[in-house]
């Protein structure tokens, strides 16, 4: 059923995919005094008081799209938890590498620029919620999946 309390959970690891888009996971300055911000979508630089990109990230677009559709589709599986608890495993493992992959982007961007605390952006937090959004909804499938099997033992 689509208004059990896990569908709540996919929805929100769906929107804080969704909301790399919106947030930069690093900010810099560079030695020239110009600043640098690191979304999912590319580099964005200030030049000139307009914020320009610079730098596209075409494979880190699609594949964060791809990882945002994941979470989403696990919700209309409720018929079939056994595939819809799957879906969400492998949410996990592709938030996991893909988190890891956003990292070494930004080492591969930025260079030799030493990064500090005020330096990482929302966009930083992000995965790891949606980790445990996908977390606290494969708990609500679980239990769902007990609640069917006592059911079944009861008739």
């Amino acid at each position: 059923m689509l208004q059990r309390v896990q569908t709540i959970w996919l929805f929100f690891a769906t929107a804080a995919i969704f909301s790399l888009f919106l947030f930069p996971y690093l900010q810099a300055i560079n030695s020239d005094g110009t600043s640098k911000a690191v979304k999912v979508t590319g580099v964005y630089e200030s030049i000139g008081g307009n914020i320009v990109q610079t730098e596209p990230f075409l494979a880190l677009t699609i594949v964060t799209v791809i990882l945002g559709l994941i979470p989403f589709l696990a919700i209309f599986l409720f018929k079939n938890r056994k595939k819809q608890m799957m879906l969400c495993y492998i949410c996990i493992a592709g938030i996991l590498g893909f988190s890891f992959w956003m990292v070494q982007t930004a080492k591969q961007v930025l260079g030799n620029i030493t990064l500090q605390t005020e330096n990482y952006g929302l966009g930083v937090i992000l995965p790891s919620l949606s980790v445990l959004f996908v977390i606290l909804a494969l708990r609500g499938i679980r239990s769902d999946e007990k609640l069917i099997k006592s059911a079944e033992r009861l008739r």
